[in-house]
């Protein structure tokens, strides 16, 4: 069984961390503007792409931004979890292939009001950070073990517009 696992307010200390890693490829790219809706040719259209200064698609810089909303959501604090805010600073393009590291760092803990500061970066292969920020969230308040929910499979199709004629 894949579980999920979330650590209530009471189990939060400030320093406490957790990490994701995830490799980008051209499908995540494909499928997070189709679920976003966010089209930008800089991140779809290789020939238009090579004209920007990337030289070359790059990622939507709030995938980052998801993988980080994932982390919170399932591991820190984890299930149960509530956002209240999120900052972000994109620092450096994201580009097919690159592997990112998702950590978030308890900074402060209000127990009275229930608010936990997160520590926010998302840094590449090289160790360098491309997405920094803090997240304000309220933690669960009971401890919780729920089997992690299947998500669907999805698969790209080809475009007719896209594809060419012999």
């Amino acid at each position: 069984m894949n579980s999920l696992e979330n650590i209530p307010l009471d189990q939060l200390h400030e320093g406490l961390s957790a990490s994701l890693e995830k490799t980008i490829t051209q499908q995540d790219i494909q499928l997070f503007a189709a679920v976003s809706g966010d089209i930008n040719p800089a991140h779809l259209d290789a020939e238009y792409a090579a004209s920007t200064p990337f030289k070359e698609p790059i990622a939507h810089g709030m995938y980052g931004g998801a993988l980080v909303s994932a982390l919170l959501g399932t591991q820190l604090p984890g299930p149960g979890t509530i956002y209240l805010s999120q900052q972000l600073s994109f620092l450096r393009p994201v580009k097919i292939g690159d592997s990112l590291t998702a950590k978030a760092t308890v900074k402060t803990i209000d127990a009275e009001k229930n608010r936990v500061v997160i520590d926010c970066q998302v840094t590449n292969q090289l160790g360098k950070p491309v997405i920094t920020g803090e997240a304000l969230v309220m933690a669960p308040l009971e401890k919780v073990v729920i089997e992690a929910p299947k998500v669907p499979q999805i698969q790209i199709e080809k475009n007719v517009a896209d594809s060419t004629t012999a």
